[in-house]
């Protein structure tokens, strides 16, 4: 896919803050992995922040080692350079650690209808201290089903699992809860 098929430009439709405007436009870049996923989406886009000097989005890799930040900022770069922003800086923060909470709802949906399971619980509530939360069963993304078994721990990529259900026989990656 083409950087400039990344997002899309409609932002001088609507009267907005500067600070919206330029959030509206970070958040329409999708993620180069999941390509059905906005950073919004995922949860990785935390700051805007919009000064006379220059535009500064703070992003939040979803593991330190994530290869696909270098191309979310090379994209963020060609939405704001597009829209007429010429400094535009990208920060990674990794404290607080991204999690998978922070996934918008829509953004699970997303996954769902493209074949992966969606993270199911909340990563937050195992960090209290109290009784360990156990997954039970991922719901295969195909046939809903729950008769769904595990084959690697990690799938096309470290925030996946390689899931296969066990009715339809499909193969699926399952969104780890982080």
């Amino acid at each position: 896919m083409s950087t400039g098929a990344m997002y899309i430009s409609d932002f001088e439709t609507r009267a907005r803050t500067p600070r919206q405007k330029a959030w509206d436009i970070a958040a329409t870049v999708c993620d180069p992995e999941i390509p059905v996923l906005t950073i919004e989406d995922l949860g990785i886009l935390r700051n805007v922040e919009v000064t006379a000097e220059k535009v500064t989005v703070t992003i939040t890799p979803t593991y330190s080692g994530c290869p696909a930040m270098d191309a979310i900022r090379d994209d963020l770069k060609a939405a704001f350079a597009k829209e007429g922003y010429q400094d535009v800086q990208v920060d990674l923060v990794l404290a607080p650690a991204w999690t998978t909470d922070w996934m918008t709802d829509a953004g699970k949906a997303k996954l769902q209808e493209y074949g992966i399971a969606p993270p199911s619980g909340m990563a937050n509530a195992a960090r209290h201290a109290g009784p360990i939360r156990l997954q039970m069963a991922v719901k295969c993304p195909q046939c809903a089903s729950l008769h769904t078994k595990e084959l690697t721990r990690f799938g096309s990529t470290s925030c996946k699992a390689l899931f296969v259900c066990q009715d339809c026989k499909e193969p699926f990656d399952y969104f780890k809860v982080l």
